[in-house]
């Protein structure tokens, strides 16, 4: 979508709310949080600045202690832990006390020697009567791995078995790559959908390209997305290496 197609972008992303017909208006974030390396005290603060109701990391901590350090992250946003860290390979999901879990699974994905292990962070949650799976993922480097993974992305969003669906991850490519191009045309790309806030994610302290991204099945509404621009630059730079991007969804009730 060329930026002249581009809808009007809103000035501020709705709260969240429960509508009368039972459809549930959520603020989703994803962030590639480098593994709590850099401050978590302005991790923590940019988060609950967003005030989401999912949260889909990557690069959580997964080695010792990894449990203890997610859960004091999520304690000082304001949230719980919804699944996913070391048992997902690095992806996982918080969530606010708004969500109703109705279940959760950890996916690793095939080991390629001498490469990272990767895997998804999933799980269907409700809201109201809204329903909805929510997948949180990290997509390799290395650009064939990185293809297959997208396939094995859209198959996993098939097999949860429900009719919308969310998916927020850091994908280590531009829009214009092939596996950007290829979830992008099974998923909405809330960004191109409805453009709000900033474009570009990576990097903090000089935000060139748009390598996160948060994907929506196509009867989830799109009121906004993008990277805020209401949060402090500062506490931006001192959180991680990757700029939040944050998307409020309208859902339909099931």
């Amino acid at each position: 979508m060329d930026s002249g197609s581009l809808p009007a972008e809103p000035t501020e992303l709705p709260n969240s709310l429960t509508e009368s017909d039972g459809s549930a208006v959520i603020r989703v974030l994803s962030y590639n949080i480098r593994s709590m390396r850099d401050s978590p005290v302005a991790l923590a603060r940019v988060m609950k600045a967003c005030a989401p109701d999912l949260v889909l990391i990557q690069e959580a901590p997964r080695f010792f202690r990894w449990r203890k350090q997610l859960a004091r992250l999520a304690r000082a946003a304001d949230l719980v832990i919804l699944s996913g860290g070391g048992t997902a390979a690095g992806p996982a999901l918080l969530c606010s006390l708004r969500a109703t879990v109705e279940r959760t699974e950890d996916v690793l994905l095939p080991l390629t020697p001498g490469l990272h292990r990767r895997g998804f962070a999933t799980a269907v949650v409700r809201f109201g009567g809204a329903r909805l799976g929510v997948v949180s993922c990290h997509l390799s480097l290395q650009k064939d791995e990185r293809y297959a993974q997208g396939g094995m992305l859209l198959d996993r969003v098939e097999a949860m078995g429900v009719e919308h669906a969310v998916v927020g991850g850091d994908l280590n490519e531009r829009p214009g790559g092939r596996t950007f191009r290829r979830l992008a045309a099974a998923l909405n790309d809330a960004w191109a959908t409805r453009p709000w806030g900033g474009e570009y994610t990576s990097t903090p302290t000089d935000p060139h390209q748009r390598i996160d991204a948060i994907l929506a099945t196509k009867g989830v509404e799109v009121l906004g997305c993008g990277v805020p621009d209401f949060l402090d630059r500062d506490e931006l730079r001192a959180a991680t290496d990757h700029l939040p991007v944050l998307a409020a969804l309208r859902v339909p009730a099931v």
